[in-house]
C-alpha cells in the first residue's frame, strides 16, 4: 500500500502570515494536532503543531531556568526562545526543517521515518509542492479498513493448518516446541516456551486466524536457566 492510498488530500494548509490565533482556531475547528505551512506558491516551508503552542507566555509557561543555567544557555538561544514564546505570526513559531515523503513511497517507509524522527505526521510533497499530508489518523483509518469485520467459517484442519503455518514464519516459535490441536473451532495450544511473551505473541496468532472461535492455553513454561517449569493457564480447565 503507497502513501497516496490513505494520505488526507488536500491538506489543511496555513501560511507564514496567519497568526497563531488564527491558526490554533484552524486546528481546533478541524480537529487535527499539526498544520504544513505554505507559500503563496504552494511550497511547503514549515509545520506547526500543538507542541510548538505548549510553551507561550499567555499561559505562563514559558520556560525558566535559574540565573546558572541562564548564564551558561546563551543569550542567542534564550531570545530565540523568547520569540517562539511570544511571537504572534505562525512564521516565528513554526518548525522550518520538516520532514517528507512522496506519495509514491510505501506505507512502511512512512512509519519507518515517523518513528525515527519521532513526529505524528508527514507532509507529502511531489515536485516541491505540498499534494497532502499523512498522519496517525489516518494509519488507523487504514487499520480499520484493513481488519476483518467478522470471522470467517472454515473447517477444522484449514483453520489448524493457517495457524501452523503463521507460527512456522515466526522467530520466536519456528524451534517447534509450540504445537497447536483444533477441534470445533476450539484452537487448544500445548508445548513449551522459555519466555513468557511468548505466550502471549501465540494466543495472538492463533486469534488472528479466521474461523478460532476461542484458545486453550496449554503452554507449559519452563525457566532455561534454572530449569523450573510452571503448569499452563488452563491447565485445570483442560482436567475439567
Amino acid at each position: 500500500m503507497l502513501v497516496q492510498d490513505i494520505m488526507t488530500s488536500p491538506a489543511i494548509t496555513t501560511t507564514t502570515s496567519c497568526s497563531v490565533a488564527e491558526a490554533a482556531k484552524l486546528m481546533l475547528d478541524n480537529r487535527i494536532s499539526g498544520l504544513p505551512v505554505v507559500d503563496a506558491n504552494g511550497a511547503l516551508v514549515g509545520v506547526v503543531s500543538e507542541g510548538d503552542f505548549l510553551r507561550r507566555s499567555e499561559l505562563n509557561t514559558e520556560r525558566k531556568r535559574s540565573w546558572l543555567l541562564e548564564w551558561l544557555t546563551g543569550s542567542g538561544k534564550i531570545a530565540a526562545e523568547y520569540v517562539r514564546t511570544h511571537g504572534r505570526r505562525i512564521e516565528e513559531v513554526m518548525t522550518a526543517e520538516v520532514s517528507t515523503i512522496a506519495p509514491t513511497a510505501s506505507i512502511s517507509d512512512a512509519v519507518r521515518l515517523m518513528e525515527h524522527q519521532d513526529i505524528k505526521r508527514l507532509p507529502v510533497v511531489e515536485n516541491g509542492r505540498l499534494v497532502g499530508i499523512i498522519s496517525r489518523s489516518d494509519l488507523l483509518r487504514a487499520l480499520s479498513r484493513a481488519l476483518p469485520a467478522a470471522a470467517l467459517s472454515a473447517g477444522d484442519a484449514q483453520i489448524q493448518a493457517a495457524i501452523e503455518a503463521e507460527l512456522a514464519k515466526q522467530s520466536w516459535s519456528r524451534n517447534g516446541f509450540i504445537h497447536c490441536h483444533v477441534a470445533g473451532g476450539v484452537a487448544e495450544l500445548t508445548g513449551t516456551i522459555f519466555d513468557e511473551r511468548e505466550r502471549l505473541a501465540a494466543r495472538v496468532a492463533v486469534e488472528n486466524v479466521a474461523g478460532v472461535t476461542s484458545v486453550r492455553d496449554l503452554l507449559v513454561w519452563v525457566d532455561p536457566y534454572y530449569g523450573i517449569a510452571l503448569p499452563p493457564p488452563d491447565a485445570e480447565a483442560r482436567q475439567a
